[in-house]
């Protein structure tokens, strides 16, 4: 091998990278321990970014296109390697290639659950997972937060590297946003963009990346929320407690009217028969009117004051039911200490609104 030969292959003439795969989101020039010199061509290809490191501080970014090397153009290096009359000799430094394209479908999950504060159900666990979009924003942060000075960093060493933090911004939006447990239960994809704005900043500034897309594909939360979930959904499907009592006992004496006794089925006597007066099938005489006057006194053979369980046996639902209808206050009662207590006036009143 002759002299010029040999000198030829101790500097570097073009810097280039040819990605032929769909993984790879930084790449490390192999300079095989030769050196730049003045005039190299530098390609740098759509979707690419290539940035130049000197001793490990940044140098100068190139975005795409063919560049060629000389003082004008890395005024950085030039100020790194501190050439009083501008670059003239062959320098060594290293070259990372960052692939700025969109990298789609990429997924993330809890390994274990998540604590979180709901106004409806207080202290819950949540587990979730869903998938991503990303792209490099800021080569430099993300070389320097996320892919270090790996020679080929891809996307399952991503990943990896990401899923925990993923994971920590996801439950920081949720705390931030405050997001309601039945929310994410029920509207993923809302859910989803929703916290995009929240997740977004942080990505930003700690790593250089952007995430135009967020989206959550299953939450599961332990069996005993899911089935107040269920409970509050089949509430509100029903409509206002008052109607879901009647109804209760309305389907009570369809099957033979034994689950509320005589005072549930009086009641719901009373209550027919009231609303048929206001549509005018009964007349208002006297003799009419008087008639269901019983019911109004059909608790009789109950005590003066019930308990919320005492109650329930009464009219057919659950202590729960009764209880959200005295806290709602749309079912009167006395606070005694720390518990309720009904008369059967308000009983009756309630049944009769």
């Amino acid at each position: 091998m002759g002299l010029m030969d040999y000198l030829r292959g101790q500097f570097i003439d073009i810097i280039e990278w040819t990605d032929d795969s769909r993984d790879t989101i930084s790449f490390r020039f192999p300079d095989n321990d030769a050196e730049i010199k003045r005039g190299a061509q530098l390609i740098v290809r759509e979707s690419q970014v290539a940035q130049f490191v000197y001793l490990g501080e940044f140098g100068d970014t190139f975005g795409p296109g063919k560049h060629t090397l000389t003082t004008e153009n890395i005024p950085i290096l030039t100020s790194l390697k501190s050439w009083k009359y501008g670059f003239e000799s062959p320098f060594k430094a290293d070259v990372y290639y960052v692939t700025t394209r969109l990298f789609t479908g990429n997924k993330w999950g809890t390994s274990n659950p998540i604590m979180m504060r709901d106004q409806d159900f207080g202290i819950v666990r949540v587990r979730a997972f869903g998938t991503y979009d990303f792209r490099v924003t800021d080569p430099r942060l993300f070389l320097k937060e996320v892919a270090g000075s790996d020679q080929n960093f891809r996307l399952d060493e991503f990943a990896e590297t990401m899923r925990s933090r993923i994971v920590s911004l996801f439950s920081d939006a949720l705390a931030t946003g405050k997001v309601p447990v039945l929310d994410l239960a029920s509207r993923y994809q809302e859910v989803g963009e929703a916290l995009l704005p929240l997740i977004n900043p942080v990505m930003q500034a700690k790593y250089g990346i952007e995430l135009p897309s967020f989206v959550l594909e299953n939450v599961s939360m332990p069996p005993e929320v899911e089935q107040a979930i269920d409970k509050r959904s089949s509430m509100a499907a029903v409509g206002n407690l008052n109607d879901y009592v009647k109804y209760q006992m309305g389907q009570g004496m369809e099957k033979g009217g034994s689950a509320g006794g005589v005072a549930t089925e009086m009641a719901v006597g009373l209550a027919m028969a009231q609303q048929m007066m206001k549509q005018g099938n009964i007349q208002t005489t006297p003799d009419a009117v008087a008639a269901p006057a019983p019911a109004a006194s059909a608790s009789s053979g109950l005590p003066e004051l019930l308990t919320p369980a005492q109650a329930a046996d009464a009219i057919g639902v659950s202590e729960g039911d009764v209880m959200q209808s005295v806290e709602g206050g749309d079912l009167k009662a006395k606070k005694i200490g720390t518990s309720y207590r009904i008369t059967r006036t308000a009983l009756n009143e309630f049944l009769q609104s």
